[in-house]
């Protein structure tokens, strides 16, 4: 039973239950919910949203764990051979082998293992590309049973389990392609986990809460991101592989603790017809003296659509319905600048001639404030205009990270890198938050899949240039920015979201787009 005290409590607000004006009307599935836990946030919803959310924990350890698995080791003159020739090259692929050495134990990167120092952008980004190609297909194949047919919870964990397993086998592989091949899978595991995370947390609490439970979720992707350098750190003198185990064991243990602790989302129950099971879960969550929400449910119909549902109908109607094209279109047109920046940048930090445990440290941490900036004002800012200033602000300090005379100034190119990696991160919080409020939860998950569909294909492209930028900046830095700059224009074709309610129907969005009255029992839907 859940703990009578709530977790956080607002004692100056109007508790929703007293409200006597929902009573009066037939309620909807959102407004009752809100009656039972809007106004609470109780242990129970707590200790389900930090276990839900520590998911992204494992996601982005696996993000960006190529940083230092697939980077390119330095390199030194053998003292023994060493000649004029060799001291004055810049270019290992114009010196005979026998005439220099790798700095670090030859197995600590792939790049050094297996030579691939002058194998060519294109394959030496291939790992990483295969793995971001892996998280495409991978949402589109499984992002839309979270919303049809397996749930938030099956999902979460049969991702996590995947991509786990996945990992594990990387550490058997014995060239390149095998290796790709392994970090394809892996990214096809991974690639609902962050979306089955933030939605399933969201839809455990009230609308009160909505917003801040989550931002918790890019914390814990925030603290994985920084256990990374450590991690290779402690491995720099052995090999690449011991990344991948330690990564990997630790998140099969999560894997099992989501099957046995983690609740359904009651409003995916109820929207699929399983009454009783919704109710089951929220008497965990709901507070001790809620004694008559069996009742509350009673006389509540379901709320199924007007369209058939079926495999990928999800996605099917959010084609066809003209305002939820228009919006999904353009959040997957500021995702993919997004995407860009965010998973780029850090891929593309052995370009700054700057200690790349340090600044893999510091874009980790550049995250923290991102995070805490979306945790404590995402009630106070509005969504348009905030995610227009930080994709611009992040396309400017991109873009001049790569200009005449900055790039002979290491520590003033680290600073603009930073500045544009921690926009870059606060868009994407704000971007997903945005997207959870833009569309119902019929069809939320596979909404916010398909948005990251668009973060992750920028994700695709990244590694490639990344690896192409080693010659040259701009095709890295440079194209970061003006995607970025460019594609955020696109949020000015989104309606304003910040403190308005979330439907659960596609039907009753509509009607709210359409600023109609509608029949569904919506009345008490803006409570």
């Amino acid at each position: 039973m859940a703990d009578s005290t709530p977790l956080l409590s607002q004692p100056n607000s109007e508790n929703i239950s007293e409200s006597p004006q929902l009573d009066q009307h037939l309620p909807s599935l959102n407004s009752t919910i809100e009656k039972c836990i809007g106004d609470h946030f109780g242990w129970p919803q707590f200790l389900q949203a930090v276990v839900v959310s520590f998911a992204r924990f494992f996601d982005a350890q696996q993000s960006f764990i190529a940083v230092f698995t697939d980077a390119e080791p330095t390199w030194h003159c053998k003292e023994a051979l060493g000649s004029n020739s060799c001291s004055s090259a810049s270019d290992i692929c114009q010196l005979p082998r026998d005439l220099w050495a790798w700095d670090s134990p030859e197995k600590s990167s792939i790049i050094s293992e297996w030579g691939l120092q002058c194998a060519g952008s294109i394959i030496t980004g291939l790992p990483a590309s295969a793995f971001f190609m892996g998280c495409l297909l991978g949402g589109l194949i499984l992002s839309t049973l979270a919303d049809e047919s397996l749930g938030r919870k099956k999902m979460l964990f049969i991702s996590c389990l995947a991509m786990a397993f996945s990992t594990l086998l990387t550490t058997f592989a014995t060239n390149v392609w095998t290796y790709s091949a392994l970090r394809f899978v892996s990214g096809f595991g991974r690639a609902a986990i962050g979306t089955c995370a933030l939605v399933l947390s969201t839809e455990l609490v009230g609308k009160r809460w909505r917003s801040r439970v989550g931002v918790v979720g890019f914390f814990f992707f925030t603290l994985g991101f920084l256990s990374l350098p450590a991690i290779a750190y402690i491995n720099r003198d052995s090999t690449w592989r011991n990344i991948y185990v330690w990564t990997s064991i630790p998140t099969i243990f999560y894997s099992i603790l989501v099957h046995f602790l983690v609740h359904e989302s009651p409003r995916w129950l109820f929207v699929k017809g399983r009454k009783e099971e919704a109710i089951e879960t929220l008497k965990t969550m709901a507070p001790a003296n809620n004694q008559n929400l069996t009742l509350s449910f009673s006389s509540l119909p379901v709320e199924q659509e007007s369209w058939n549902v079926g495999l990928y109908s999800a996605i099917k109607i959010l084609v066809k319905k003209k305002w939820a094209f228009r919006r999904l279109s353009a959040v997957m047109a500021v995702g993919l600048g997004i995407g860009m920046v965010y998973y780029g940048m850090p891929l593309a930090l052995g370009n700054l001639s700057f200690n790349l445990y340090l600044s893999v440290t510091f874009n980790a941490l550049s995250e923290l404030p991102a995070s805490l900036l979306t945790f404590f004002l995402v009630g106070k800012l509005n969504r348009k205009s905030s995610l227009l200033v930080f994709t611009i602000l992040s396309g400017i300090c991109s873009i001049m990270s790569i200009l005449k005379g900055v790039k002979s100034c290491t520590t003033l190119r680290i600073g603009l890198e930073l500045v544009s990696f921690f926009s870059g991160c606060t868009a994407y919080n704000l971007l997903l938050i945005f997207t959870i409020e833009l569309f119902p939860t019929s069809v939320r998950n596979s909404a916010v899949s398909m948005v990251r569909q668009a973060l992750v294909l920028g994700g695709v492209l990244s590694p490639l240039l990344a690896a192409a930028g080693r010659g040259d900046g701009f095709l890295s830095y440079g194209v970061f920015g003006i995607v970025i700059g460019c594609f955020g224009l696109f949020v000015v074709f989104l309606p304003e979201t910040r403190g308005r309610a979330i439907c659960d129907t596609m039907d009753e969005e509509e009607c709210k787009e359409k600023g109609s009255a509608c029949n569904i029992g919506s009345a008490g839907g803006e409570a």
